[in-house]
């Protein structure tokens, strides 16, 4: 459903439940909230005093409240979103390589989805719900010939093939499906973004901060025809709070800046001092490369195989006009979010300083 006005009180007024508080995007969410004088209400896994970098933000003692609770029980978050104007539902597993895909991925995934929403649903106050969701959800497999937009969607993945994109489809789909067929008292908006980088409020290594630690500590041998789409961690966490703001805002926003090939990533690298890292120095970005590379991923775990077999040689190309419009994000430059993103990793002990 659509509602033509969203927000009758102050900021100061309002309460925003955020799911996993203390994760990469949502943290930075929690961040600008409180510099907006809203009233958060986080739901994190342990107790307060392990998240010091949420509890000791600005604004966080007067208007912070941090509350434990699991999103595979049913009716965990109907005290949590109780008196919330607006939730944003970030908290899903990340992980590309598992034993079981349906227990360790999608059934979290779904789950928590539902099980969210179902309390929405119960609670009178809530307007709006804003979910994190993946460009996993829209496409497994970039097209040279096609651009992107959030009219599509990844019917490609499965349990088999890339079952974390799987993931993030099934549980996009299962949240609008959820608003469409029930009386839900609020509406839907959904954040589709790539690949998430940038400066961490907390110590845990994120998993797309951890590709360029692992581009320097030597854990890529070779350069590959991969292509990724950057987008900087504080503007993923502000089109939320943008999304949760903007009452005409709907449907889904495919949020990210640039697409950036590894071999530029490489060269970017070398030329801020990051060349005494042990960084990929084989180039195999060419078509003879994506053959012998896509041979040797049947060597890996099957979640990097497939990932791998799904995007080398493929460039990644997405119309990103909707978010610039309806919610006027101005990017900041994928280069500076890369040199941020090393610096940060340096900062939190993830790689030794520079000599």
């Amino acid at each position: 459903m659509r509602l033509t006005t969203l927000k009758n009180t102050t900021n100061e007024e309002t309460t925003v439940c955020i799911t996993g508080a203390s994760g990469f995007i949502a943290s930075h969410a929690v961040k600008q909230l409180l510099e907006k004088g809203y009233k958060v209400k986080g739901t994190v896994r342990g107790d307060a005093s392990k998240y010091p970098y949420l509890t000791e933000l600005p604004g966080a003692s007067e208007r912070l409240e941090l509350v434990q609770a699991n999103l595979l029980t049913e009716g965990a978050f109907d005290k949590v979103v109780e008196g919330c104007e607006f939730v944003l539902h970030t908290a899903s597993p990340y992980i590309v390589n598992v034993k079981d895909p349906q227990t360790e991925l999608v059934d979290p995934a779904v789950k928590g989805t539902t099980n969210v929403l179902k309390s929405c649903a119960k609670a009178n106050s809530v307007k709006r719900v804003v979910l994190t969701s993946s460009v996993a959800a829209i496409t497994d497999e970039p097209s040279n010939d096609k651009v992107f937009t959030e009219s599509d969607w990844n019917t490609l993945s499965s349990l088999k093939r890339n079952p974390y994109y799987y993931s993030k489809a099934q549980a996009e789909q299962s949240a609008w499906d959820f608003v469409n067929n029930q009386k839900a008292g609020f509406d839907l908006v959904v954040i589709n973004p790539f690949v998430v980088i940038g400066p961490s409020l907390g110590p845990a290594l994120n998993e797309s901060n951890k590709i360029f630690k692992d581009m320097l500590s030597g854990a890529y041998p070779t350069i590959m025809s991969l292509h990724w789409g950057i987008v900087d961690v504080r503007d993923v966490a502000t089109a939320h709070v943008l999304a949760m703001e903007t009452a005409s805002a709907s449907g889904r926003y495919l949020v990210s800046n640039e697409v950036m090939k590894m071999t530029d990533v490489v060269a970017l690298l070398k030329a801020n001092g990051f060349s005494k890292y042990n960084l990929p120095k084989v180039n195999l970005a060419c078509k003879t490369g994506d053959k012998v590379m896509k041979a040797l991923s049947y060597t890996q775990p099957k979640g990097s195989g497939t990932y791998l077999r799904s995007h080398l040689g493929r460039k990644m190309q997405y119309d990103n006009s909707k978010v610039k419009q309806d919610l006027g994000i101005q990017f900041i430059a994928a280069k500076d979010s890369i040199i941020e993103t090393i610096n940060d990793l340096i900062k939190w002990d993830h790689l030794p300083a520079k000599s």
